[in-house]
């Protein structure tokens, strides 16, 4: 129960909502994050380290650039994969939601295009 109420009151956070979301599509960089959410670096790590605490995410480590997934353990739980269900669908049609996916699509574009983008 207790574990229950962690990753609940965690998430109730609107920015780890957000930050939730977009890793749950895809493992992202911190600077794909920042610039889909459009907050500093230090803001969206601290965001992502209470969501490593709680168990929901993780990072590896590339040269210099973190990148975020899904936790191995929050993919294969029922109760994470109903939450990340969930918060999908119904964030989708959230306008803050939508502009975050166009600011990560316009980022994803340009780092593909940039030899020096953090992927």
């Amino acid at each position: 129960m207790k574990a229950i109420a962690r990753l609940l009151s965690a998430l109730a956070e609107p920015t780890r909502l957000r930050l939730l979301r977009l890793i749950h599509r895809q493992e992202l960089c911190v600077c794909e994050l920042m610039d889909a959410v459009q907050l500093p670096q230090y803001k969206v790590s601290r965001h992502l380290l209470e969501l490593r605490r709680i168990g929901v995410a993780e990072a590896r480590r590339s040269g210099r650039w973190m990148h975020y997934r899904i936790s191995g353990a929050a993919a294969r739980s029922p109760l994470h994969q109903d939450l990340l269900k969930l918060l999908d669908v119904h964030l989708r049609d959230v306008p803050e939601a939508k502009r975050d996916d166009a600011r990560l699509a316009k980022r994803l574009a340009a780092g593909r295009a940039d030899r020096y983008a953090c992927r």
